[in-house]
């Protein structure tokens, strides 16, 4: 952060068919050993394949998930005393999309179908409609944050 002026305001990039900056972030995450070209393919069969099952927009169904697995607090260890304590931090609406869409991608890899569209399709159709591994997780992060809330005052 800069001390003698303000900082510039980051520039976005979007995906080059939708001109969507989800969609983008997404491709970055899903992006394997430099191979965006290949994300993006995955990325938009993935609609294709969202489209088929549930003849409705997929992106609302995107954004609609990522909303859903969004975060609100995040856990960070820290060493006081010599005891670690897990202490909850507000997220900020940028990280906690990024976190979210980590997650998504994450619970989509463990899956056990046969490639990662379906796998990718099937976990963000899960996590639009509340059940699936991503949305379990964010449950589970925030049932932490809310038994280690006494541990706020720690925060800095």
């Amino acid at each position: 952060m800069s001390r003698r002026r303000n900082s510039k305001p980051r520039l976005q990039s979007r995906d080059p068919l939708y001109k969507n900056i989800l969609l983008y972030i997404f491709v970055t995450r899903l992006m394997r050993h430099g191979k965006k070209s290949r994300s993006y393919h995955l990325m938009y069969s993935t609609l294709e394949q969202i489209y088929k099952r549930t003849k409705r927009e997929p992106l609302e169904i995107i954004e609609n998930a990522t909303r859903i697995v969004t975060p609100t607090v995040h856990l960070k260890s820290r060493r006081v005393g010599g005891t670690t304590y897990q202490i909850p931090i507000e997220v900020g609406a940028r990280r906690g999309t990024i976190i979210a869409i980590t997650w998504i991608l994450h619970a989509s890899r463990q899956r056990p179908e046969r490639n990662m569209v379906i796998r990718l399709s099937a976990e963000i159709m899960d996590s639009a409609r509340g059940i699936g591994a991503s949305v379990r997780k964010r449950e589970t992060i925030h049932r932490r944050a809310d038994a280690n809330k006494s541990f706020v005052r720690y925060r800095f």
